[in-house]
């Protein structure tokens, strides 16, 4: 077990608080979706009430190292200023001198958010004098971006080095579940799993093989077993490379007597747009010109008569493509099945959490991960290296 918050002492001390601040912003530079900064206030406000000096650090986007206005964190210094109705003190150059000064006048109890640490090209080279100077501004490090956690740059690993660390709350959550349904789930233990990726799923199948009752797969990940036991998919999308390793999978699984359940229908479509004209077909009969886009109507029914009776699901990865509004359906019906169980519930994936956000069922799910390559790396049986290198009580 890693040390968490309440494992340390953090009265008076100077806490750099790593967190994933990558939120979504409109064109003119607005928070579009501000759950992740609300995901990181019970230890945000933990710090406070505690006395602690709390520093924020976090990324937005993908600068580069290179400085660039639109992916400043100006925007949810103002939100989480507005949702904690508290001052934050805003650093603009890490490496400027005037920087250690404003940080070692913080008194207890207040904030400093730094500006985007991609910003700096160090960052994500994981440079081991980059991190020495976050940890020079702190006596404490708690690491909360879960998101973040199977990267190692210098202000997620690097800098927990040189520090005092533990998890905050929300990766010591993330963790919690994910150890729930992995090590003591409740059977019958349903993984439903999608993505255009077989490569990131194909090692999960593997490690779920000894702890699942039952494989639901959809996505295009689909199309490679498919072809794997013969099925004619069109133009649909398959990795040629893994075919030879799907069949191994499944014949895996039958050995196990592990149900490995693949589409018995899809919708296809005659192009990759949003217009494309739509039509069903039997799984492994495509026609040529067609590719699958999501899975059909009598998938969608055997898939919810599986996840009706699960005591233990986890999902990752949309049954479609997500981004067609017309071909959404899938993923959505799976969304509502799931929501509906009275099944312990733990999803994982940017398009399956949308869709979950988007029907309005976020409080009928027993855990939306918020990291999609963390959690995954999970599911496949891996450490996290961020918190690895996390100190153990």
């Amino acid at each position: 077990m890693k040390k968490t918050l309440n494992d340390i002492d953090v009265n008076g001390k100077r806490v750099l608080l790593r967190v994933d601040f990558n939120v979504p912003l409109s064109a003119d530079l607005k928070i579009v979706d501000d759950n992740r900064i609300i995901e990181a206030l019970p230890t945000i406000e933990y710090l406070v009430s505690h006395n602690a000096k709390v520093i924020i650090c976090s990324h937005l986007g993908r600068p580069e190292g290179v400085v660039n206005p639109k992916m400043s964190l100006r925007p949810v210094v103002s939100r989480l200023g507005k949702l904690l109705q508290k001052d934050i003190v805003f650093v603009e150059d890490i490496k400027d001198e005037s920087c250690t000064k404003v940080l070692s006048s913080l008194k207890d109890g207040d904030i400093a958010m730094l500006e985007n640490i991609r910003f700096y090209k160090e960052e994500e080279n994981n440079d081991k004098d980059f991190a020495k100077l976050l940890a020079s501004f702190a006596d404490v490090y708690v690491f909360d971006a879960f998101a973040t956690a199977h990267r190692k740059h210098a202000s997620t690993y690097a800098v927990a080095e040189m520090l005092p660390n533990a998890v905050g709350f929300l990766v010591e959550k993330e963790l919690e579940m994910f150890e729930k349904v992995l090590s003591e789930p409740e059977h019958p233990f349903v993984a439903v799993l999608g993505g255009a990726k077989i490569t990131d799923k194909l090692p999960v199948i593997e490690n779920l093989l000894d702890k699942v009752d039952t494989i639901l797969i959809g996505g295009g990940m689909s199309y490679t077993f498919v072809k794997a036991i013969g099925g004619d998919v069109g133009k649909s999308i398959i990795d040629n490379k893994s075919i030879d390793l799907a069949k191994e999978t499944l014949d895996k699984a039958k050995e196990k007597g592990i149900k490995v359940i693949l589409p018995c229908d899809n919708y296809g479509a005659d192009e990759f747009t949003a217009t494309a004209k739509r039509k069903c077909f039997s799984s492994g009969f495509f026609a040529k010109d067609f590719q699958g886009m999501d899975i059909g109507p009598h998938t969608t029914k055997t898939f919810k008569n599986i996840i009706k009776d699960a005591k233990t699901i986890v999902w990752n990865g949309p049954m479609g493509v997500y981004e067609f509004p017309k071909f959404r359906r899938g993923t959505k019906k799976i969304a509502k099945y799931i929501a509906k169980s009275k099944a312990v519930s733990v999803i994982g994936g940017g398009d399956t959490v949308a869709s979950v956000q988007e029907l309005g069922l976020e409080n009928k799910i027993t855990h939306i991960s918020t990291g999609g390559g963390a959690s995954l790396m999970l599911l496949q049986g891996k450490k996290l290296p961020c918190v690895e290198i996390i100190e153990n009580k």
